[in-house]
């Protein structure tokens, strides 16, 4: 399930809840990088804090209703006049006011994921690069790519960035499970491989001090 909240003292505690209770978890702080998990993960549910540094979490979440999206959303909140619950389940499945009880959440969260249906893996481009994140299948300019698991989570990761940089903790943590620390070469190391794979032109670039891109 997708947790998106932007309070740095509630995310992990969230967090910790609900994968105490057997849900494998993802938590981020804000609405761009919600979008980066959604591209590239299916979720049973999703619960959004109404209120985020990028905007209006049930706006974000209307916009994708109305393209198709049917992920079981539960929002939070500190708006829980009546008004504010009628706008929050015309595009969500549940509302729950802060402050809130976390064993409350959790249940709630658990009748939501129970109603998740989950849909096609999505199918990726960019750069001329198509990714089928469901048979794990990778191609450039109609060329079947050859791709260990790490190479294909890092390629997963740039194209659903989308020509922006992705951070090398991002990517390392990512493909490797936190196991590698972002100190060492690993990255370094997947990365040209995963060059000499894609071929010419390049499309995978480097920004010092960053982490990688593709464009």
């Amino acid at each position: 399930m997708l947790v998106t909240e932007d309070d740095a003292d509630l995310r992990p505690a969230l967090e910790a809840a609900l994968r105490g209770s057997g849900y494998a978890v993802d938590a981020v702080a804000d609405l761009p990088a919600a979008d980066e998990a959604l591209a590239v993960n299916a979720y049973d549910c999703a619960v959004f804090d109404r209120v985020l540094p990028a905007g209006d979490a049930l706006e974000y979440v209307a916009a994708r209703r109305r393209s198709g999206w049917h992920v079981p959303v539960l929002f939070l909140t500190g708006r829980s006049g009546p008004g504010d619950r009628v706008k929050g389940l015309a595009w969500g499945d549940d509302y729950l006011g802060k402050p809130f009880a976390v064993p409350e959440l959790v249940a709630r969260v658990g009748s939501l994921c129970r109603r998740g249906r989950p849909g096609p893996a999505p199918v990726l481009r960019h750069a001329g690069l198509e990714l089928d994140t469901g048979r794990y299948e990778a191609r450039r300019a109609d060329r079947p790519l050859t791709l260990t698991a790490k190479e294909f989570v890092v390629l997963q990761h740039l194209m659903a960035a989308r020509g922006e940089p992705v951070p090398r903790a991002r990517l390392i943590a990512a493909a490797w499970d936190e196991v590698a620390p972002p100190a060492t070469n690993v990255l370094d190391v997947l990365v040209a491989q995963l060059r000499r794979k894609l071929g010419p032109p390049p499309v995978l670039h480097t920004v010092r001090g960053v982490g990688y891109l593709l464009r």
